[in-house]
């Protein structure tokens, strides 16, 4: 993406990143998971503030740091990260709410262009049927997959 990002840390495996939101409400540990699902191959990807009391990501907390997109320029650089590891694996994401699940799909929209360069883009829509991204349409959930699959880190 165009945007700039923050810089983050991650293990080996490339499923579990953090990095620090910084701007008025000061630095806020953020959290990017990718967990396997009960289907081959597909994982999800989970974002959120960093909870130290319950130790867990808290993807419903509206933290509102001034920096979206640099955030979310920095989650999408994760994906990159991960299926750059594993060029064969899908990526699902959705937001906790419907509310961000529309933020989600309004970054997918603006940037989509660029993002089809190096990713196939599917909406799931309402009856869970999935379809080739379309702006302006309205999505329960995104998938994502590597375009070219012989990537080597």
């Amino acid at each position: 993406m165009k945007y700039q990002r923050y810089e983050y840390q991650t293990e080996d495996e490339l499923h579990y990143f953090e990095f620090t939101s910084i701007g008025p409400k000061g630095e806020i540990k953020k959290i990017v998971e990718y967990t396997k699902v009960s289907v081959d191959n597909i994982y999800n990807l989970g974002f959120g503030d960093y909870d130290k009391e319950g130790n867990r990501i808290d993807d419903k907390i509206v933290t509102n740091n001034g920096d979206s997109q640099k955030v979310l320029a920095t989650v999408v650089s994760t994906v990159y990260a991960f299926t750059g590891k594993y060029p064969e694996c899908w990526v699902f994401a959705t937001g906790s709410t419907e509310v961000r699940t529309r933020l989600y799909r309004m970054g997918i929209t603006n940037n989509l262009t660029e993002l089809q360069v190096d990713f196939f883009v599917y909406g799931m829509k309402m009856d869970e049927s999935l379809e080739e991204f379309i702006i302006g349409e309205d999505y329960l959930g995104f998938l994502v997959t590597r375009k070219n699959k012989n990537i080597k880190l």
